[in-house]
């Protein structure tokens, strides 16, 4: 009987260097850019499980499920914590703040890109090279300067440097995309009578939307995220925004982690609500002002 009937072919072992280079590039490049999101995102998501735990949980517990969803931690520490106060003070600052350096921005990128300014390349230089300083480097100058104006632990004395701060950046980005809209359609709406005022809000506000959009977000984050001007301008409670009275309350509440993460859940929700909604906004800002700049 031939022997060869009963014989079973195995398929060759593959070597493991062969294997590996079957691997594609864009498989280990999203499995990489899926592990960084989720040592990212720990923390938020560790964050609010402990949030929602009872005080001996949060203590004892290293799971991400809570045994018992406390939402009740939230109201707590919403109404002793006076975090109403404090949201309501923060949100008035990131409005008044954000449309300043909207407007103030807009009207310096478009002057920039399209006027006839003599020196206009020295001043946008000179005001690009302003992000070389670091901005905590000149709070004592800050803290003189409104302490000299009578302006200090005053909400205008607060929102004004984080304007001034905010300026540079967005004045480049509204810049850069100004530069890239064709001329023409400035040149159509001179010949039909527009002045260069109208231009400005009828033409180069509605086609840059992108642009001040990501401005906008961007200047939204960092007055919301603002602690360490606010901590030095003010002293009274009444005024301080959420980002220092989240520090208040977390002297009261060293020892309770439920509620010190359902205060921090609070103050940082607006946030991650305001990126999520614009996202495609601010990378679409942020690629056309580089590829035009």
């Amino acid at each position: 009987m031939n022997k060869n009937l009963y014989q079973i072919d195995l398929p060759e072992e593959i070597p493991l260097r062969e294997r590996l280079s079957r691997i594609s590039p864009t498989f280990i490049k999203e499995t990489f850019l899926l592990l960084v999101a989720l040592i990212c995102l720990f923390p938020l998501m560790w964050m609010i499980s402990t949030s929602l735990k009872s005080t001996s949980e949060a203590f004892t517990s290293y799971s991400l499920i809570p045994k018992a969803w406390k939402f009740s931690n939230y109201m707590e520490a919403w109404r002793q914590a006076d975090f109403a106060r404090y949201f309501v003070n923060s949100l008035f600052y990131t409005v008044i703040v954000t449309l300043s350096v909207w407007i103030i921005s807009s009207l310096g990128a478009y002057a920039f890109a399209r006027l006839e300014i003599p020196g206009k390349k020295v001043i946008f230089y000179i005001i690009i090279g302003s992000l070389m300083v670091p901005i905590p480097g000149s709070f004592i100058q800050l803290y003189l300067l409104m302490n000299k104006y009578h302006l200090t632990d005053t909400r205008l004395g607060y929102m004004l440097p984080l304007i001034s701060g905010g300026l540079a950046t967005s004045i480049f980005i509204m810049k850069s995309f100004f530069e890239g809209i064709p001329k023409e359609f400035e040149e159509a709406a001179r010949i039909d009578g527009c002045s260069k005022f109208g231009i400005f809000s009828k033409i180069m506000i509605p086609l840059s939307r992108p642009a001040w959009a990501t401005v906008m977000i961007f200047t939204a984050l960092a007055t919301w995220n603002d602690y360490l001007w606010a901590l030095i301008m003010f002293s009274r409670k009444e005024r301080m925004p959420i980002q220092v009275g989240l520090q208040v309350f977390q002297g009261q509440y060293f020892t309770k982690y439920e509620m010190l993460m359902a205060g921090t859940a609070i103050a940082a929700l607006p946030v991650i609500l305001l990126y999520i909604v614009f996202q495609r906004h601010i990378i679409a800002g942020v690629m056309a002002g580089g590829i035009k700049g």
